[in-house]
């Protein structure tokens, strides 16, 4: 159902007793256009999670400091989406399984060109004007790009059900088709932060990929709220919370002359052996110990043993 107005045009005098007309937007109720309180909270703590998967993959990739943060998400039409874009950017197009709009990853060329700058060694950035990827330039990145769709699919869990693929790279936004103007995206943006050098990127999922499963996230965490007693709602509330587990190694002590005469080139010693497991922690608190492996192609960790720590 589609609710819509049209003024009536006025004619000869306006009447003083008549209601003075208002503009009415027009409003679609099949496409909602904006986000539950309850589920933009759930996509925002799944974005948050892949924001920081995303920016330890970036420090691994270009070897470069890097940090990930969520600016938003909100709901919006394509047309809406891709008007509020640079008219030349980069706009790598995702396949989704069983769907003909396709999920989209977008950011500044040129800051997608500093990061290849970066993989390939340089220890500054450059400065480069947009402009289309070369070939190489474009199998660094889509190799990038590859494992970035991977976490945003872990990072999603089962608001997600398929995987994205890379499709094609447009660099014109207002000439990519990756959806029909009237198709409802969800849209979360980023501040991307390499080194000294900040980019805004986006990532639109068309909304029928997310939303079915998203109302049954949220029936499925309402209903399971309202049962049991309030410590055990407490609890499960609170056992679905995220946190940061790190890997440490035994931290060395040492004075502020020795952090003053530190140079480029110094080699500090840790108390550490090499054959030690690492500390896992959680907020400087103690759980256990775990060697460093790998799974998948990426870096893992092996729990080695556990430690009773009580509060």
């Amino acid at each position: 159902m589609t609710v819509s107005s049209v003024d009536r045009p006025a004619v000869g005098a306006p009447d003083p007793e008549s209601p003075p007309t208002r503009a009415v937007q027009v409003y679609d109720f099949r496409r909602p256009a904006t986000l539950a309180r309850e589920h933009s909270r759930i996509l925002e703590l799944a974005f948050e999670t892949f924001a920081r998967q995303w920016g330890t993959q970036l420090t691994a990739k270009v070897r470069v400091m890097s940090q990930v943060t969520l600016s938003g998400v909100c709901m919006s039409t394509y047309d809406d989406y891709v008007s509020d874009l640079p008219a030349t950017t980069a706009m790598i197009l995702c396949d989704i399984e069983g769907l003909e709009a396709k999920a989209v990853v977008q950011f500044p060329a040129a800051g997608a060109l500093n990061w290849a700058s970066h993989m390939l060694g340089s220890p500054t950035p450059v400065d480069v004007p947009e402009r289309k990827f070369t070939r190489i330039e474009l199998t660094l990145l889509r190799r990038m790009l590859d494992e970035t769709l991977e976490d945003l699919h872990y990072s999603m869990g089962s608001l997600l059900e398929s995987p994205l693929t890379v499709d094609t790279v447009q660099y014109n936004s207002q000439f990519a088709q990756a959806a029909p103007k009237s198709e409802v995206f969800i849209v979360a943006t980023f501040t991307v932060r390499v080194g000294e050098r900040s980019i805004i990127s986006t990532i639109a999922l068309p909304a029928d990929a997310v939303l079915p499963q998203l109302d049954a996230a949220h029936t499925s965490q309402h209903a399971d709220a309202g049962t049991g007693t309030p410590a055990e709602r407490i609890a499960r509330q609170l056992a679905a919370i995220p946190i940061d587990v790190a890997l440490e190694l035994t931290p060395k002590l040492v004075t502020p002359q020795f952090v003053l005469d530190l140079s480029v080139g110094d080699v500090l010693s840790l108390p550490h052996p090499s054959h030690q497991p690492l500390q896992l922690s959680v907020d400087g608190r103690r759980l256990g110990r775990a060697a460093v492996g790998t799974r998948n192609g990426r870096i893992a960790a092996v729990i080695v043993s556990t430690e009773e720590n009580p509060a």
